[in-house]
Order: C-alpha cells, then structure tokens, then sequence
C-alpha cells in the first residue's frame, strides 16, 4: 500500500480523535461524525504506519501470520519492519534508534518478543527493557479471557492485569559491593505508582469493571511495597465507585489458582506482573492464547501478554498464533478499525470454539500455517 506525507496526516488525525494512550481505552463514539467521516475518507487512497518487530523465537513466524490475515481482509494498515535481537547478531545502538525512530512516528508497534541472553557482556538493561524506558511505556496491560470452545481448568474467567514496567525490580541497577556479595535495587517512585495505579482505576472505569486488586510485598519490604501500597489506596479514595483491595503477592499466586473468579483488575509493581501475567495465562491455554498490550501517554504497543520466545519450536511450524492474531485485532481496535479488529478476533475464537484445528500446545496436532489459513476462510466474505 502506499504510504507518505498522507499516512502521516492520517495518523494525526486519528490521534486527535482519542488522544495519547488512551486512544485503545476509548470508543469510537466519543469522536465527532464530521471527523470519523473526514478519516474515513482519507482511508480509502492511504494506509495506518504501523511499526512491527517480529522479534526472536517463533515471533516472525507469528508476524507472517498477522500479515496473511490482513492481507486477507485489506486491513488498510502498512507495517514497517525492523529487526533488533540480541541472539542473532542483529542489535546496535543504530538499530534501537531506528527502531525508536520509527515508533516514535508511528506512535503504534506490534511486537515479538526480544530474547534477553543471560550472560552478562558489560551491559545490564537488555534491550527489551531500554525500548520500553526511552518510550515510556510504562504500563502494561494483559486481558487474561477464557476462549469459548476451549476448556481449561477454571472457564469463563475474565481478568485484567496491569503492571508498572518501567522501574521495580527490572531497574538495572546492580553491583557487586564485595567479593561474592551482589546487591540488586529495587526502585519504587512515588510518581510512577501513582501513575499506574491511576492507570488502572482509569481502565476499570472506561471498561465498566467494578474492582481493583493491589497486589504487593509490603509486609516484608515495608518502604518499597509500602510507597506503591500507600499510592494505590490514595488514588482509590478518588475512585469511590470502584471497589478496592490489596493482597500479598504469594497468597494472590495462590487464590489465583483455587479461585480466579475473585479477581476482575489487578496492578501491581513490575516483577510481580510478569509472574502474575505467565500464572493467569496458564489458566486460559498457555502463552499462546493471551493477548497483551503496553502503553505510554503517547505510544501503544501490542505484543503477546506471555512474553515467551518459544525458541524450541523455531522452524518446526507449530507455533500457537492466536495471541499474536487477537493483539493485532486489538490495535486495529486502537486505531478505531473496529470493523476489520471484531472480523479478525471473531474469526480466530470461531476456529477454536468449533475444535477441529488446534495447535500442539492446545492439544490438537495443526500447524501454525493451517491455524492461519483456517482464521482466513472463518473470515466473512464481502
């Protein structure tokens, strides 16, 4: 599709619409109809620029699935492609800024997840975790739902995690303060808890949920978990018509797994949401089912709600690409497709609801190829 000064313009006016990141939390009818008409009209000669990095593992097979399904369904949307990883020699400071570059034009990514080695070469902050801090993109939202069709041991659930990604336990900031004695910081501002935590009593207003969980350590690191818990309540006083809880991070691992229904929205500091993320996912079908999204005030992000590289399954086509399809109808839904976004999602969860085609990891023997092509003839014929 071409792409130009037209796709910027075009851009800007959908940010004009819905501002910042809350553009993917608002509906479409909070935009005037003088101004979905004048977008819709610049649609037709001209594409969305979105940033894609397939990242390592099995995420370019992933993204080749996302560009079949909208190819499939002329979803007016133009990926720009770039490529950072730090497994297969193809990260550089001129690639991050590239990559950083694009973004920042585009203002939505989707994403496959950057393999972080564990050895250390003289650099602490991956690059995964520089991407997100020179965006800011702070919070990171997982939408934890049962896929009707597809048992588990807990069904129906519908949950939502939030976790502040930006600083916590992944700061970087490490040392060794004597032979064989490393300290690693943990750092927790009061600014950025009480961003998140508004963050999420935002979310559960716009989406009509009626609770929110503050999941925390503050009975053991009394002045870390305690800032981010004291933050958390200060900001439900001003959110009245939300129910408000906390609870200790290993008893909520535990009342996940006997009972799930008691939670509707959880935000808690970085550490905690990535276990929390992986243990909810579980629930529902694994890493490859969840869909996840990640937001600054300016950028929205969207990638897989597991962040798991699956690298064992590279080349062997089995890979599961429901999460990835459904985080691509969601930032369709961010860019007020919602036509093309609710065609795609409800073709995937038509797939699986029927059960003839599932990949490994579901139980079924299909591969990734066959997933797709599968989502593509569910697809509504025009």
């Amino acid at each position: 599709m071409a792409a130009g000064s037209g796709v910027r313009w075009l851009t800007r006016v959908v940010a004009a619409r819905s501002p910042g990141a809350w553009r993917g939390l608002s509906t479409s009818a909070s935009a005037s109809a003088a101004s979905q008409s004048q977008a819709q009209d610049v649609r037709v000669e001209s594409a969305f620029p979105v940033t894609m990095l397939p990242g390592d593992g099995v995420g370019p097979e992933l993204m080749h699935a996302v560009k079949e399904v909208f190819k499939a369904v002329s979803v007016p949307v133009e990926f720009q492609e770039h490529h950072l990883s730090e497994v297969q020699n193809m990260a550089s400071e001129e690639k991050l800024e590239q990559l950083l570059s694009s973004m920042k034009e585009n203002k939505v990514a989707i994403i496959g997840k950057i393999h972080t080695p564990m050895e250390y070469k003289g650099e602490l902050a991956s690059y995964d975790m520089r991407l997100r801090r020179k965006l800011d993109l702070f919070a990171n939202v997982v939408h934890v739902k049962s896929l009707p069709g597809y048992k588990t041991r807990h069904n129906n659930l519908d949950l939502v995690i939030i976790r502040e990604q930006t600083e916590g336990e992944y700061s970087s900031l490490e040392h060794e303060s004597a032979r064989g004695v490393i300290e690693c910081l943990k750092i927790i501002t009061q600014t950025k808890s009480q961003r998140i935590a508004k963050f999420a009593f935002d979310y559960a207003t716009k989406k009509g949920r009626s609770k929110v969980t503050a999941v925390h350590k503050a009975n053991i690191m009394k002045l870390g978990d305690g800032l981010f818990l004291q933050c958390c309540e200060e900001v439900a006083e001003l959110y009245p018509k939300i129910k408000f809880e906390t609870m200790i991070i290993d008893n909520c691992c535990m009342q996940l797994v006997q009972n799930p229904y008691q939670f509707d929205v959880l935000v808690m500091p970085n550490l905690y949401g990535n276990i929390i993320d992986n243990l909810a996912a579980g629930l529902v079908g694994g890493a490859g089912v969840v869909p996840g999204e990640s937001y600054s005030s300016e950028y929205a992000v969207f990638e897989t709600g597991a962040r798991h590289p699956f690298a064992q399954a590279v080349g062997r086509n089995i890979a599961n690409p429901t999460a990835m399809l459904l985080s691509a109808s969601n930032m369709l839904r961010h860019l007020n497709l919602e036509n093309h976004s609710s065609m795609i999602a409800d073709a995937v969860k038509k797939v699986i609801k029927v059960g003839k085609v599932r990949t490994s990891d579901m139980g079924g023997y299909t591969t990734c190829h066959d997933f797709t092509e599968a989502v593509i003839t569910a697809l509504p014929t025009s």
